[in-house]
């Protein structure tokens, strides 16, 4: 391993300021000089088991003890990355090369007008903007910067516009810990409505124009209640409509395509059920479509007298049926469009007025496919590359010919494309201008590493080309692996300066995620959650066994459930890596699964299991990360967070560094940047401070994998 002593030393004189440390024996200057917290051991028992957390008092938000220690932490983080200013400052200047920093977005069509967002240079944050289609003048329906000037973070979520054009329902969270409030503006006037409504977590208009559904979130930020709002009206006054009182089921509101229809949406992790409300009719009572079954989900569109369900009634993969409007439940009328195949994972439908589009997942990768309802002539949209990503991109009108997604790999910015399902021209609308790029610099590949079990795990890489697979290529590798979320080919433009540099950029598309669909969601969920471990393993071993870089350049990088992995596999097998960027992770899981209080922790345990049960617990507390930090040599990380993180809480990564600064062996620098003011779960808000951080973060993985330039 190569020499740390460019690393700048504090004096444990710097680092006297945090509360409750002490001094124990040096190992090395720079172990010796970190904050060190204070052991107050929690004692409790469970399953028989008596656990002692020695850091628990790292909970208590606020407390004196506990903001002397980060503080402390973020001193020494400072201090120790003070020489990597300039390298810092570099790839910022880069990063910022490649912003087209005034620009607009693709504009979409609804109700009369094309809406679009742009940004302008020096300015955090975007614009909203429409048009009357086939006019030039431009409204300004929001102004984010606006909201931001006097807050160091802001962020909207909901973003409806009534039916009638003229009012703006939107949320907004200046904290970080996504508490959304919602305002809603006249856009004939510009004046905000003297009601707002804190903790909204969805929203939906009538038709009427004055009436608004919108859910709320309890404590524990789990949105479990419906009400209807009139405009003019108090909001104390507001009917209550719905309670959902299973804490593992969360409910969204929202407008259907066509504007006839608001949908409410319970969903667990594994189950749904969804009702419907006439939207001409604010003042009637929703109906259900399928009551729920453990274990069945399902999604509707809606066209003429039908719904079309996507369900996972007969299998895994879903099917796509098509169901009576009047009694959707009466299933001798249902007709199968799409049936169940194993092989093949229905992810998303979209249903317009001539045609219906399939998102499908095939062998490890996206793809869509039309159907005309009139011909049933089907059609795959082609791919111009190995190796990428598709979503959705806007489409709001039901009567089209005209469908729009986006499409970007590794190496192509994002694309929208609007493709006409009769014809089949393809248009490209918008390709995200990344400024000094040259794709024609760069490619990509797809290996495929073997799992201990036999199972077959892609991996994707992009690089520089003329990059030589002789073992001496610096690489980062990243992985996720939850959620049924798959890690496909996004294109991130601050890589550019990783791959300018010789690094190879790659990712193992791991068990837990959704690459093959359900099934290999399963595979890595609940009794199986290790095989996301050994897969990412096995893809870092095979990647050194085939020379694309060797284990002395092997960095590695995850974030929130991609940060349980990076802790597990750091604890399994340390000496694999050279650095890890660990940012928001979740890795104090046995202790926050056993707090039903915290964020997320209910509706989870259809991932993770409930650690309650006793089973459940011996399993969980043999892979989390915090539990399992012994006394070995670990490579050097760097651990990313924010206080007000409500997704992963800011005392996970605390508690994480203060117990493996205490265990760890070597002298490999491990540091903690917490970020205190007003953050969320991915950082801070505006744009250039995005790339600022982000900037930091890259210039510390160069920096350990000795590209100091």
């Amino acid at each position: 391993m190569r020499s740390r002593s460019t690393w700048v030393v504090l004096s444990l004189s710097v680092i006297a300021a945090c509360a409750g440390t002490s001094q124990p024996a040096a190992r090395s200057p720079a172990r010796s000089a970190a904050p060190i917290a204070r052991k107050i051991p929690h004692v409790f028992e469970l399953h028989g088991e008596q656990r002692v957390d020695d850091y628990a008092w790292l909970k208590d938000k606020d407390s004196a003890p506990v903001l002397d220690y980060l503080r402390a932490e973020n001193a020494y983080t400072d201090a120790l990355l003070r020489p990597l200013e300039p390298l810092r400052d570099k790839i910022y200047a880069e990063s910022l090369a490649r912003v087209q920093e005034s620009d607009t977005s693709a504009a979409y069509p609804a109700r009369g007008y094309l809406y679009y967002v742009r940004t302008q240079a020096g300015l955090q944050y975007r614009v909203h903007c429409r048009k009357p289609i086939g006019s030039d003048v431009e409204e300004i329906l929001l102004d984010i910067n606006e909201l931001g000037k006097d807050q160091k973070f802001v962020r909207v979520d909901a973003f409806e516009v009534s039916l009638d054009n003229q009012k703006l329902a939107y949320a907004v969270d200046v904290t970080g810990f996504r508490e959304y409030t919602l305002y809603v503006k006249d856009l004939r006037s510009g004046v905000l409505a003297p009601e707002s409504i804190p903790h909204v977590t969805s929203v939906a208009w009538a038709a009427d124009n004055q009436t608004l559904f919108y859910t709320l979130e309890d404590d524990a930020k789990r949105s479990y209640r419906l009400y209807r709002h009139t405009l003019g009206t108090q909001v104390a006054a507001d009917p209550l409509l719905y309670v959902e009182n299973d804490a593992r089921f969360e409910l969204d509101v929202s407008l259907m395509r066509g504007d006839r229809f608001i949908k409410l949406t319970s969903s667990s992790h594994t189950t749904s059920e969804q009702r419907l409300l006439d939207a001409a009719q604010p003042m009637a009572e929703f109906r259900m479509v399928l009551p729920r079954k453990q274990d069945i989900e399902y999604d509707i569109e809606q066209r003429g007298e039908s719904l079309f369900l996507r369900i996972n009634d007969t299998g895994r993969t879903f099917r796509l049926i098509e169901a009576p409007l009047a009694n959707p439940s009466d299933t001798s009328r249902w007709v199968e469009r799409v049936p169940m195949r194993p092989d093949v994972m229905l992810n998303q439908v979209d249903v317009f007025q001539d045609f219906y589009v399939l998102h499908e997942r095939s062998q490890g990768l996206p793809r869509i496919r039309s159907v005309d309802f009139a011909s049933a002539r089907e059609t795959t949209f082609d791919m111009p590359e190995q190796d990428y990503l598709l979503a959705m991109a806007e489409n709001e009108q039901l009567d089209t010919q005209v469908y729009r997604y986006v499409y970007m790999s590794k190496v192509t910015p994002p694309s929208t494309f609007e493709r006409n399902v009769k014809t089949g021209e393809t248009r490209l609308s918008k390709q995200e201008p990344v400024p000094t790029y040259d794709p024609s610099r760069y490619q990509t590949a797809r290996v495929t590493a073997t799992a201990s079990d036999g199972t077959l795990v892609p991996i994707s890489l992009a690089m520089k080309k003329g990059v030589a697979q002789d073992g001496t290529a610096p690489m980062l590798l990243d992985g996720y692996g939850s959620y049924g979320y798959p890690a496909d080919a996004y294109f991130r433009q601050t890589v550019i300066s990783y791959m300018d540099r010789g690094v190879i950029i790659a990712t193992a598309h791991i068990r837990g995620g959704g690459e093959f669909g359900k099934p290999w969601h399963d595979a890595g969920r609940m009794f199986n959650k290790k095989n996301t471990f050994s897969d990412f393993i096995a893809a870092a071993e095979f990647l050194v066994a085939q020379r694309w870089t060797s284990r002395e350049r092997l960095a590695i990088n995850g974030a929130s459930a991609g940060g349980l992995l990076m802790g597990a596999v750091l604890n399994a097998r340390p000496e694999l890596f050279t650095a890890a960027l660990v940012e928001v992770p979740f890795v104090d899981v046995t202790n926050t699964m056993l707090d039903e209080t915290l964020p997320l922790t209910v509706g989870e345990f259809e991932e993770w299991g409930n650690p309650k049960l006793p089973r459940d617990y011996a399993y969980i507390n043999s892979y989390s990360p915090y539990d399992n930090i012994r006394a070995q040599a670990y490579p050097a990380i760097l651990v990313r967070s924010s206080y007000n993180d409500s997704q992963v809480l800011y005392h996970e990564p605390a508690k994480y560094v203060a117990k493996l600064r205490a265990l760890k062996t070597d002298a490999h620098p491990l540091l903690l940047k917490m970020e205190m003011d007003p953050a969320g779960h991915g950082g801070r808000s505006g744009r250039y401070d995005e790339l600022k951080d982000r900037a930091l973060f890259q210039a510390w993985v160069l920096w350990e994998l000795g590209l100091r330039d």
